[in-house]
């Protein structure tokens, strides 16, 4: 298993605390007891939980540039047309995707393309869940234009237990499909604003990953990245 890049610090930063605290035990209550044995193996299932946190994916979906790959872990929460006053200031298809603590925070790009705009905003802190937390929370938005022309919008947003949201993405990248966007600290969720004529493959509540499920088909798109039916 790999461990983000940014992962690593806090890791060896909580590690030390956690044989600090140990130390400190053992100086002041150096006989081995139970209370001993049971604060051993929570330090150890607390270092092994943020290692598990801070996994990184590997992995490899559908190629095909009419598909529209899920750029997060976790359950879909919401599917609905909105205006979108940020970049578009029109109306789009929204799929937004909740990751919980167990999920992985890792984000992918779901497209092939290019990215035209990248944005950092700060906010608050409310629940990830509150529908308000797209616009009123800390987020960043970043827009992909797939070869065909397409444009994505993906909006990370930090949740009630995020604190940072970290991606070195800038305007003029060149993206692969399944190449990180970057990482969301604990707790979070990524909305996907797409065009209202693509085909949605999920549904509210199901269970999805980064980098492999199809949430939705783009419109007019051929496996040559060229648009067609027009």
């Amino acid at each position: 298993m790999k461990i983000h890049r940014e992962g690593i610090r806090i890791i060896l930063q909580l590690t030390a605390a956690v044989l600090l605290i140990f130390l400190l035990v053992n100086i002041f209550f150096p006989h081995q007891t139970v209370f001993h044995l049971l604060l051993y193996i929570t330090g150890l299932l607390f270092i092994a939980s943020v290692c598990y946190f801070f996994r990184k994916p590997a992995r490899k979906g559908s190629e095909d540039p009419g598909t529209v790959l899920s750029a997060a872990d976790g359950k879909v929460v919401n599917i609905t047309q909105v205006i979108e006053d940020e970049y578009f200031k029109d109306h789009r298809l929204i799929i937004s995707v909740f990751m919980s603590i167990l999920d992985i925070h890792v984000n992918l790009f779901p497209v092939k393309g290019t990215v035209i705009y990248a944005q950092y905003h700060p906010g608050r802190f409310f629940l990830a869940y509150h529908p308000k937390s797209s616009l009123l929370n800390e987020h960043h938005s970043i827009v992909v234009q797939t070869l065909s022309g397409h444009q994505i919008l993906l909006r990370q947003i930090a949740g009630g237990l995020a604190r940072r949201i970290v991606s070195p993405v800038k305007p003029g990248t060149q993206v692969e499909k399944g190449q990180e966007i970057g990482i969301i600290k604990f707790g979070s969720r990524l909305d996907m604003f797409l065009p209202l004529d693509c085909t949605v493959n999920v549904q509210v509540g199901q269970h999805v990953r980064c980098g492999e499920t199809v949430v939705a088909i783009l419109p007019h798109e051929s496996q040559d990245g060229a648009e067609t039916g027009k």
